[in-house]
């Protein structure tokens, strides 16, 4: 592995760039001539190794993505206060304008790894070498391709739906694919991800983390939960189930980064903690999670900006006796993090969120921590096999994986709802075990069509929330560069 791929959707340029060893820990050092490219199986590798980085990036799981969780009400930006995280705000306020700069990181975040994605789809198959691994390469680049058009049109609806690389003299003004025809592809994405993928336990040494069949299996399930296919849902978590995954014995073991890649993660954004690139720049693998998330001027981690404050209607929402509070969230009287009590004078709510931070021995600095950002677990897959057969009228049958969470977490057992109060209760579920995972904003616009959200938010307040909402708008710095690019309606 001694190259990765860099390459633009937007600028339609590609230099492939020499790095250092290790999977995702990697960054440009030269350039090399691409016509020389896609010789070797090493080639082959450093190719879809470039492809799973702009995961990384600030614009997508570094930052942006768990930020949704402010928009979705579960907690405020906090930070500095004033204009810090302006564009946050705007966006949990709901008076966001297609110039709002998280929006346009959101929009352009997921293009550059889907242009790397096409190029290896392009140019891998003709290349001779172990077919095994090649088959790897592609089952990992169609499931690539999926979680970036996943990401995309979750939060914006019509996106160009673009499955060639992009060069000079092609159609440089794509328009907007109905989202349905985008969701096609996303399925038969990750469907031939499951086909191709080897199974997790074949990962050994630095290729440990690599989207495996698991990884696709559980999120062509979340495509389908989105879609509604309910009996889709429940035999893909079926298949997960057989392949061996289950929860970790304690919750807190999924955000720590001493155990990573654990028996309950499907898949999760590799970072490294190293300080060889800058912190600021796309080839940073070190995680942003502790850095913003501690509690600001507390001196318990490594940098401390304090975003990301729960709000007092999340902490409410703990049933008593909840495990998954103490290792969630920070507040007075919790136990000590790393040895430290906690005052509720470090944030404007009371409240900073836990289960991100990271100790100083292992962080001690800014700029070198290893924690890894969870995009599935199995404890979701448990709770989309329970919403699906909910869906379906099997609501006793429900009992059984929604349980199977609610047991890890201490709380008791539950049995006899009506399918509505298993609904609620599902859903509540949800916002408890994957709290500031970035999955709540996605559940909140998918249920009932999006009134779900829009009730809840109304319920806490954010009464300027309506379905204009649903979708973000398409930034106005596009539409200029390309008037094909229509905007999403009300913006």
């Amino acid at each position: 592995m001694k190259h990765i791929l860099y390459c633009s959707f937007f600028i339609l340029a590609m230099v492939l760039v020499g790095c250092s060893n290790g999977f995702l820990n990697k960054a440009p050092e030269d350039s090399i001539n691409t016509a020389n490219f896609f010789q070797t199986e090493d080639d082959a590798i450093s190719a879809i190794n470039g492809a799973y980085q702009p995961l990384q990036w600030p614009k997508l799981y570094n930052m942006r993505m768990w930020t949704t969780d402010i928009m979705a009400g579960n907690s405020v930006v906090g930070a500095g206060g004033g204009t810090d995280g302006i564009e946050t705000q705007q966006e949990a306020n709901f008076v966001t304008a297609p110039d709002n700069a998280g929006v346009l990181d959101l929009w352009r975040g997921p293009w550059p790894g889907i242009l790397r994605c096409n190029i290896v789809l392009q140019k891998v198959p003709d290349m001779n070498f172990d077919q095994a691994v090649k088959e790897r390469i592609l089952g990992e680049a169609h499931f690539l391709r999926g979680l970036y058009y996943f990401i995309l049109v979750r939060f914006f609806g019509d996106v160009p739906l673009v499955l060639q690389p992009v060069n000079p003299g092609d159609n440089l003004r794509p328009s907007r694919t109905p989202k349905a025809k985008v969701y096609d592809q996303i399925v038969s994405d990750f469907s031939e991800a499951i086909a191709l993928l080897p199974r997790r336990e074949s990962y050994t040494g630095s290729d440990i983390g690599r989207a495996s069949k698991g990884s696709a299996e559980g999120m062509l399930a979340k495509v389908f939960l989105t879609l509604g296919n309910w009996n889709r849902v429940v035999s893909l978590c079926d298949s997960v189930k057989a392949l061996g995954y289950e929860l970790d014995a304690n919750y807190a073991d999924n955000f720590n980064p001493l155990t990573k890649n654990s028996k309950e993660s499907l898949f999760e954004i590799q970072y490294s903690g190293s300080v060889a690139y800058n912190f600021w720049a796309n080839e940073n693998q070190a995680s942003w999670l502790s850095t913003y998330m501690g509690p600001r001027g507390s001196n318990m981690v490594a940098g401390g900006w304090g975003w990301n404050q729960p709000t007092q209607e999340f902490v409410d929402s703990y049933e008593p006796g909840d495990l998954r509070k103490d290792a969630t969230i920070l507040y007075q009287g919790c136990p000590q993090f790393d040895g430290m009590d906690y005052s509720s004078s470090y944030s404007s709510t009371g409240y900073n969120v836990r289960k991100f931070l990271v100790p100083m021995a292992i962080a001690s600095a800014y700029n070198n921590s290893p924690e890894d950002f969870p995009v599935l677990r199995y404890a979701d897959v448990l709770l989309m096999k329970a919403e699906a057969l909910n869906n379906l009228g099997q609501t006793a049958q429900a009992e059984e994986p929604l349980n199977e969470v609610r047991a890890r977490a201490g709380l008791p057992a539950v049995s006899g709802l009506s399918q509505s109060d298993m609904k609620s209760k599902i859903l509540h579920e949800r916002r408890m075990e994957l709290a500031f995972e970035g999955q709540r904003w996605f559940d909140l616009i998918r249920v009932d069509n999006g009134q779900y959200g829009i009730d809840f938010l109304h319920s806490i307040g954010k009464l300027n929330m309506s379905s204009k909402y649903l979708l973000l708008p398409i930034p106005q710095i596009d539409i200029d560069a390309n008037p094909n690019l229509k905007q999403n309606p009300g913006y």
